[in-house]
């Protein structure tokens, strides 16, 4: 979905205090002029604060908000709060009554001692997680925040989904096809306008518009078109699918997939997997993967990372430590530590552990890990480490990198520019640019050719 100003910068929860104050519960304390908290004497609050279970605030159709890096708008189908699939159902994950989460999973709440054999849990005297945000010079350079919409794919004013699809036949009826009445229509709606094209199209016509569409394209653009049509969470499903179930492991689809969705799409992806193909993604991943990269994988597809914003200081430079201890200043490596701590801890955290590591050793984090492992267990890392220091940077790179050299990696290029086209296609243009020294669009227009050539530069959005 696409509304204006969303998604939140930097994974900022989607909520602008109103300018009178914080907005009352029903039933609870009636505010004290006006602000938020409440003036002395006003507090204990009266029945009906805090808010109701289940977390604050809900987003539409029950599902947790998306973060920085994810799609926009709430899944479909995700369960309410409170029950299970969501983080306000997980025992340990929520406050009391379904409230939202505290620390990363296992951590206890602050004043109870850290759960035996958790690794990597703060010592009791050490202070609570989000005990402040790092400032002044100690701060870490963080990717650059751009507010508002950042997607190139925005809904189409008054779109019709009858109308939409006597286009479609249309464009496919009789001799020839009409290609370019097909890129403009798909090109310029946004996904939760595509999906429906295709029960309108059976309604209308009792044709399945897949199979019509399969029998009149071809190539690179008929994969483009029929990817346009699945909702983000059967793309990213079918996409798993094919990297672990086609000819050889694609690993780096894997962990690009699973280390920039939040932990609602992740929760989604899980859930579409099992209905599609029979079992759990990650019995899928176990029986196709090994090692400390099975692990890696396995931790990232449980979908619960800590989502915070917050950061705490003490507890950063601990952890910067820990991974010093388990790499550099050890023989051999202890990769489960960085796995502890990659895969748990929110990434405004994780930004700001890389900060202390580079201060403390004067090494980056990702040369260390690329000095310490080898093979898919150090791309793996690597990759997360990238994603969490710079979403759109690491989408650049990958999309480079797909068109680099002979032959181009088209379903990489497929899978990037639909994922993204309505999160952060704007920010990863300016980030192509900045590290490349060409537009997007230029490289798009220099690699492919044709009507693919003509969608794809649809989703880019524009040049730069």
């Amino acid at each position: 979905m696409s509304y204006p100003g969303y998604p939140p910068a930097g994974g900022s929860y989607p909520y602008q205090q109103a300018p009178e104050g914080y907005p009352p519960q029903p039933g609870a304390y009636p505010p004290q002029g006006g602000f938020y908290p409440p003036q002395p004497g006003a507090y204990p609050p009266g029945a009906g604060y805090p808010p109701q279970a289940g977390g604050y605030p809900a987003a539409p159709g029950g599902g947790f908000p998306p973060q920085a890096g994810g799609y926009p708008g709430a899944y479909p189908n995700m369960p309410p709060a409170g029950q299970s699939g969501g983080w306000s159902g997980q025992p340990g994950f929520g406050a009391p009554g379904g409230g939202m989460p505290q620390g990363y999973p296992g951590v206890p709440a602050p004043g109870q001692q850290p759960m035996p054999g958790y690794p990597g849990a703060p010592n009791p005297t050490v202070p609570g997680y989000g005990g402040g945000v790092p400032t002044g010079p100690t701060a870490p350079v963080a990717p650059t925040v751009n507010k508002g919409f950042r997607g190139s794919i925005k809904d189409f004013p008054g779109a019709d989904p009858l109308r939409d699809v006597e286009v479609l036949r249309k464009a496919m009826k009789g001799f020839g096809t009409d290609e370019n009445a097909i890129i403009e229509l798909l090109g310029t709606r946004s996904n939760k306008q595509r999906v429906p094209l295709k029960a309108a199209y059976k309604t209308t016509y009792g044709k399945d518009l897949v199979s019509d569409l399969k029998s009149e394209l071809k190539g690179d653009f008929e994969d483009l078109v029929l990817a346009m049509l699945k909702t983000p969470a059967h793309f990213d499903a079918s996409e798993l699918r094919e990297a672990i179930a086609g000819a050889g492991t694609d690993e780096a689809c894997l962990i690009e997939i699973l280390s920039s969705r939040s932990n609602a799409e992740i929760q989604e992806i899980n859930r579409v997997y099992k209905a599609e193909y029979g079992k759990s993604l990650e019995d899928a991943i176990s029986g196709d993967t090994s090692g400390h990269f099975r692990r890696l994988l396995i931790s990232l597809s449980q979908g619960n990372r800590d989502e915070k914003e917050t950061v705490d200081m003490s507890l950063a430079k601990q952890e910067a430590q820990k991974l010093y201890a388990a790499g550099e200043n050890k023989v051999g490596t202890d990769e489960s530590q960085f796995n502890a701590i990659l895969c748990a801890r929110s990434k405004p955290h994780l930004r700001q552990v890389f900060h202390e590591y580079q201060q403390m050793c004067g090494k980056d984090i990702e040369k260390s890990i690329c000095s310490e492992m080898s093979g898919n267990v150090e791309s793996g890392m690597v990759a997360v480490v990238k994603c969490i220091k710079n979403t759109a940077a690491y989408f650049a790179e990958r999309l480079h990198k797909a068109m680099q050299g002979v032959g181009t990696k088209d379903r990489t290029l497929i899978r990037i520019m639909v994922s993204r086209s309505e999160v952060d296609m704007l920010d990863i243009r300016q980030e192509y640019l900045r590290l490349y020294g060409k537009s997007l669009y230029t490289a798009i227009s220099g690699d492919t050719s044709g009507d693919y050539k003509k969608l794809l530069l649809k989703l880019c959005g524009g040049s730069d």
